[in-house]
């Protein structure tokens, strides 16, 4: 018996041991592709250049980095109040018949491919920019409205799993004190769940700064510092998956290095969130 619990407990620390190592050579291998051109480059001009020229050695990645931010917090400021309230209607005000049928269809928007997402885009979010609002319509408009549906399954299955997981007591009481069910919601649940919310919300921000295929097909992949938001622009990941087909030599060097500030942006979104849970504690 003990035999058996020491294989199982090696088993699990092995599996547990080549997941970190598929990160960590990952990340190496990342690196060693990318740090030698930002070298050559300087990190302040590749990450503050304004020009991506490729062809004539220019390497600046800024109007990328804007663009990537901006159509993520676009996606965020869409995404996660609608997000959060349906989590709360769930969990507090749905019929458990209506809750049944609403799960289901939250998850099946997870399982749909990121280019079906893009197409419809294309086909209706773009042309409806751009008859009601102007401009190409293409642009971080269009993208942050994707990647605000993208994100909604994230947000909500994270955030319904932490209220559900409070204990009772806390509802029962909150109501014995003499509060209303609103009340309830917004002085006793939310605050006790704002870790599982955060986390929710961190793990969509990270869906939505990840994406890539959807949002090729919907901003317009100009690489431009954008004005407004109905401007076409270019994210890390965009820039990343168009030209590394092609791409040789120093250019496939630079992508690369775009992948090490993709990485290096998600580690400070995970760590500003951390410290941030930890202060409201």
């Amino acid at each position: 018996m003990k035999l058996k619990e020491n294989i199982s407990k090696y088993i699990f620390l092995t599996l547990a041991f080549s997941s970190i190592s598929a990160l960590a050579l990952i990340t190496v291998f990342i690196i060693i592709n990318g740090v030698p051109i930002i070298a050559e480059v300087g990190i302040i001009n590749f990450i503050f250049g304004m020009s991506w020229a490729p062809s004539h050695g220019e390497y600046g990645i800024f109007p990328m980095i804007i663009g990537s931010v901006t159509v993520t917090l676009g996606a965020a400021v869409l995404g996660v109040p609608i997000g959060v309230c349906c989590a709360i209607f769930l969990t507090e005000f749905a019929p458990p018949t209506l809750s049944k049928l609403f799960r289901p269809a939250i998850q099946l928007l997870a399982g749909i491919p990121s280019v079906v997402y893009g197409f419809w885009g294309l086909l209706f979010i773009v042309p409806f920019i751009r008859n009601f609002f102007g401009g190409p319509g293409l642009s971080i408009l269009a993208g942050s409205v994707i990647l605000a549906i993208m994100v909604l399954p994230t947000v909500i299955s994270i955030t319904e799993v932490s209220i559900l997981a409070l204990p009772k007591q806390y509802r029962e009481g909150a109501l014995a004190l003499g509060m209303t069910h609103w009340q309830t919601i917004r002085s006793v649940i939310l605050p006790s769940a704002k870790s599982g919310i955060v986390a929710a919300v961190i793990l969509g921000i990270g869906r939505a700064i990840g994406e890539t295929m959807a949002v090729i097909m919907v901003l317009g992949n100009a690489v431009a510092v954008p004005e407004s938001i109905l401007d076409p622009v270019r994210t890390l990941t965009t820039n990343i998956g168009i030209e590394m087909g092609y791409a040789s030599g120093t250019h496939r060097q630079a992508l690369f290095a775009t992948g090490i500030v993709l990485f290096i942006i998600i580690m400070v979104l995970n760590a500003t969130a951390q410290y941030i849970t930890r202060k409201k504690k």
